[in-house]
């Protein structure tokens, strides 16, 4: 069966998926230079690699999330 998009039922469980596994990784990544951060003893370099992860992460995430919404015509 396929959806308004031509995205096939199985094809958006798969984004549904992946989106879940996206935010909870983004949210891990979030505690993680929360805690580094918190610790006042962290490598620089470590951390502007965590925060750069995340921000790719968001950017995936708001890729899937405009996948998976309809297109409204305003």
């Amino acid at each position: 069966m396929t959806r308004q998009g031509g995205q096939s039922e199985e094809e958006i469980a798969a984004l549904r998926g992946r989106l879940a596994t996206l935010k909870a990784e983004h949210q891990d990544l979030d505690d993680m230079i929360a805690r580094v951060a918190a610790s006042g003893r962290y490598d620089q370099i470590r951390m502007q690699r965590l925060k750069k992860r995340k921000l790719l992460l968001k950017d995936q995430i708001a890729k899937l999330e405009s996948q998976l919404l309809p297109d409204i015509i305003a």
